[in-house]
């Protein structure tokens, strides 16, 4: 090596890893491409249709706005500003605002995409026209032109270059949010994206992201080519204009429908024990749109959508009037709720595993549906329905001194996660001196799991079927050994955590938040569905 430099073992092992690892991701890739292959080219035409919409309202929108700050300078500021303040609100905020207004699907997505591409498109028509020689449109008012045939015949062909340089980086923008828009049931390329973060799934995640990355260079390389036309860019216009109505139109190509339409968050479909679960054991296959776990349930009380997944000790069931589909032929594994914990923090803290055993066996189902709907319908803090709990049960006690160690403390990103996580934290600092740092909010199964095994955190509360399957994922031969018995699933979770990860399982809870099939009580009962065979049965 020049320098005399060596190239030293530890150098070669890394290379030999990282060459493993790519060789590996990239076999994954191709072979979740095709199988995936219908569902790809879906999302890659709704994608395309999105951003085509979007991209058609703001050049309708946008250049004629821009255009008429040509002619009044005096309220540029104002647009620009007021464009540029709408750019800088967070893509997922700004969904969060439109869908109680448009709902789902579409009609959000557009709508933030098109107000993401008004600012590059308002301000370089602007500057398109600004930048046209005073002394040529001089000429032309010289020549008896009127202020319209000067537009259209000598400050547009000019500004043109620039015009579309502003709608390309809309374009690139659009696509790269529009991946956003399968959080509200719009479709998109985001629906792997998304699906792939919650299960820590790095060849679904590139399943999604490669082609959308190749969509923004298409599209930014096709309007290039219309750009750096010489004596034809109004016709380039004119066909920018006839290509992006068409282009949308294939967000509506018909798609295969049944007579319900769920809508699964994106860990529900690529779990082993989620959709491909029930698609394997019951043959269900029902229209699907992919949802943000926190829209699902708005979703189906709002009609939108007609079939959701959800978890059996919800509070939302009882105040939307669902119905559980009972899982007859048993595709759920039990999923007792247990703190899962290093092993090193409990030899090196003997006095956790006590204060931790305190909650054992406390908490029911009912009761445990209760706490959530505390907290997801009367909008209780976690923290105070998890301090009331204790009370109640005569298991609080105030904070002693934090001179210990700090115990962190992780959870998932929902309701129920965040009630245990808190009373966790309360008996902690309540039994114990040591220092609690929360880092609630995980996400998906994979990250908290990752963040347990690394030492980012030292415990977070896990569920015996996720934990089997999600984590595990056992041969079938095991499965079918273990059945629905959770003594059973416990025992076999524990001691394969114990064994592959010196992690430990502790007593559990005492309540089962299964995987559940839910639909609006009333509907259920004029199909007559009550159970997933049923439903199943329904959609054949």
């Amino acid at each position: 090596m020049a320098g005399g430099g060596k190239l030293r073992p530890c150098h070669v092992l890394r290379a030999a890893h990282f060459l493993y690892f790519t060789v590996n991701i990239l076999t994954e890739l191709f072979a979740f491409w095709q199988a995936q292959a219908d569902k790809l080219g879906q999302q890659t035409l709704q994608h395309i249709g999105l951003t085509a919409a979007s991209l058609l309202a703001g050049v309708v929108v946008g250049v004629p706005l821009g255009l008429l700050l040509t002619r009044r300078p005096r309220l540029a500021p104002w647009v620009l500003g007021g464009a540029g303040v709408l750019q800088t609100i967070p893509s997922i905020a700004l969904l969060g605002f439109l869908i109680p207004v448009l709902g789902i699907g579409p009609g959000p997505a557009i709508v933030a995409l098109f107000l993401y591409s008004l600012l590059p498109i308002v301000r370089n028509t602007l500057a398109g026209i600004q930048g046209v020689d005073g002394a040529v449109v001089d000429a032309a008012r010289g020549l008896g032109l009127t202020d319209g045939q000067v537009l259209r015949r000598v400050e547009l062909p000019l500004a043109l270059p620039v015009l579309l340089a502003g709608i390309r980086t809309a374009a690139v923008i659009n696509v790269g949010v529009a991946t956003l828009a399968a959080y509200v049931a719009a479709g998109g390329l985001g629906e792997f994206i998304f699906g792939g973060i919650a299960l820590n799934n790095p060849a679904m995640i590139l399943a999604g992201a490669i082609p959308a990355a190749a969509l923004a260079l298409l599209f930014d390389g096709a309007l290039a080519g219309l750009q750096h036309l010489r004596g034809r860019r109004l016709w380039a216009g004119r066909a920018l204009l006839l290509a992006l109505p068409l282009l949308a139109g294939l967000y509506l190509l018909p798609r295969a429908a049944s007579k319900l339409l769920a809508g699964f968050s994106p860990e529900f479909v690529g779990r082993a024990d989620g959709l491909p679960g029930l698609r394997q054991l019951y043959g269900l296959n029902p229209s699907s749109v992919v949802l943000a776990p926190a829209l699902v349930y708005e979703a189906v009380r709002s009609g939108d959508v007609d079939l959701i997944d959800g978890y059996s000790t919800d509070g939302r069931i009882r105040a939307y009037d669902l119905r559980v589909l009972r899982d007859d032929q048993h595709a759920f594994p039990p999923y007792q709720a247990v703190p899962v914990v290093r092993r090193q923090a409990l030899e090196a803290h003997p006095e956790l595993a006590p204060a931790l055993a305190r909650l054992a066996g406390q908490l029911s189902d009912s009761v445990m549906t209760e706490l959530n709907y505390r907290v997801d319908i009367r909008h209780e803090t976690p923290r105070a329905v998890a301090h009331d709990f204790l009370r109640r049960r005569g298991l609080w006690r105030a904070p002693q001194p934090a001179t210990g160690a700090v115990i962190r403390l992780g959870s998932k990103i929902f309701g129920e996660q965040y009630i245990l996580a808190e009373m966790y934290a309360a008996l902690i600092k309540g039994y114990t001196n040591l220092r609690v740092e929360a880092k609630t909010g995980l996400g998906g199964t994979s990250i908290c799991a990752d963040a347990l095994r690394t030492g980012a955190i030292d415990l977070y509360p896990e569920y015996t079927g996720t934990g089997l399957l999600v984590v595990l994922q056992p041969p079938p031969a095991v499965l079918d050994s273990l059945g629905p018995d959770p003594v059973a699933v416990l025992a076999y979770v524990r001691r394969e955590y114990r064994r592959r990860y010196n992690l430990e399982w502790l007593a559990p809870l005492g309540f089962n938040n299964t995987y559940a099939l839910l639909m609006r009580r009333q509907q259920a009962e004029q199909l007559g569905i009550r159970t997933v065979s049923e439903l199943s049965a329904h959609l054949r």
